[in-house]
């Protein structure tokens, strides 16, 4: 029977993409009614790359633009905190997050809880939040996503984006493959314990991987045709959580096990890349071709292997063997077949991920 409860759907109203859009800020917080103030969130590496051109073109356009600099590499609660009291101080019409994962999550809740409109800027192709409702904060009791809400608008300009390391677009193919096992997790949540599920989202999730795995042939360095398929992608992500309300459709098992090795890893890799190694393995639970998934993320560059993010393989099996702790909630495939570290060593020796 359908639910007849009201299901709530964000989705972004503009999405950008191309060389110099950067360019179009101005306009587009006019055409959006932001015709007087902004408030800018960003690092001190991205504020060079692109925060003070857009503090530049805001102010040519006579749009007040008052910025902070966060200096921390993730973002945390505290960080959140003090940037919403320097917000409440200049009372902007609009937040506007400008960099990596961090600094658009930072934004995201910032404006969610001030109730402020957002729009998202992001100088890397790294991971699938840059459209999605869901912001990753650290400090919590949990590392993982909380819903924040999603942007007005997203302007991803192909020029910044493509000169950030490859490493970083690599990772956000590596998310975006996730999706092979995220959907899957999804359906079984659904069938063994009635979970909310939508189909329409699922493939629209799936859609993403399928999409950045038959063009992997032409993500590679410099190409901006292969850094349009991927931002396409994270795209498409970030709408498909929109129109759940739920991270489900994008992250499953494997998202697990990388905040496992958030935890237990010394110096953890980025989180796509730990995702696309993830992937793999949850592949091979799950029964399908994890072979091929593991041949499109060598095919792009994608780590595939332990020694390729330098984590030690008993970490591997470590975080494989808690991974279903971090979200006891969130039934996934661990749930199904329970892991002892003998069967996890043997998963990853199977799969050559150690």
């Amino acid at each position: 029977m359908l639910s007849t409860r009201p299901h709530y759907m964000q989705l972004p109203r503009e999405v950008i993409v191309g060389d110099e859009t950067l360019s179009l800020i101005g306009d587009v917080c006019r055409r959006l009614g932001f015709s007087k103030s902004a408030f800018l969130i960003t690092g001190p590496q991205t504020f060079s790359i692109a925060g003070e051109r857009a503090v530049e073109l805001l102010q040519h356009e006579n749009i007040e633009a008052n910025y902070v600099i966060v200096n921390s590499r993730d973002a945390t609660m505290s960080d959140v905190e003090a940037i919403e009291e320097k917000i409440r101080r200049c009372k902007p019409q609009v937040v506007i997050g400008i960099g990596g994962g961090a600094k658009i999550d930072l934004a995201k809740l910032c404006s969610a809880r001030l109730g402020i409109p957002f729009i998202s800027i992001p100088t890397t192709a790294s991971h699938d939040g840059m459209a999605s409702p869901f912001a990753s904060i650290k400090g919590l009791d949990r590392p993982y996503s909380i819903m924040a809400h999603s942007p007005i608008a997203v302007i991803a300009d192909t020029k910044i984006i493509i000169q950030a390391p490859f490493r970083f677009l690599a990772s956000g193919c590596g998310d975006i493959i996730a999706k092979f096992t995220s959907t899957l997790d999804w359906k079984l949540a659904h069938d063994r314990r009635n979970e909310y599920y939508a189909e329409y989202t699922s493939s629209l999730a799936l859609m993403s991987a399928r999409h950045v795995a038959e063009n992997a042939q032409i993500i590679k360095p410099g190409s901006e045709e292969g850094l349009r398929v991927v931002l396409e992608a994270l795209v498409s992500c970030g709408v498909a959580m929109g129109i759940a309300g739920t991270s489900r459709p994008c992250s499953g098992s494997e998202h697990l096990f990388s905040h496992a090795l958030d935890i237990i890893a010394d110096k953890p890799a980025m989180h796509g890349e730990q995702c696309g190694i993830g992937t793999i393995m949850m592949a091979y639970l799950h029964g399908i071709d994890w072979r091929h998934i593991r041949m499109i993320l060598e095919t792009i560059g994608a780590p595939t292997r332990a020694e390729d993010i330098r984590v030690e393989p008993e970490v591997i099996v470590d975080a494989l063997v808690h991974a279903a702790e971090i979200r006891p909630e969130r039934y996934t495939i661990l749930n199904e077949k329970k892991l002892t570290h003998k069967s996890a060593r043997e998963i990853a020796e199977v799969t050559e991920v150690i």
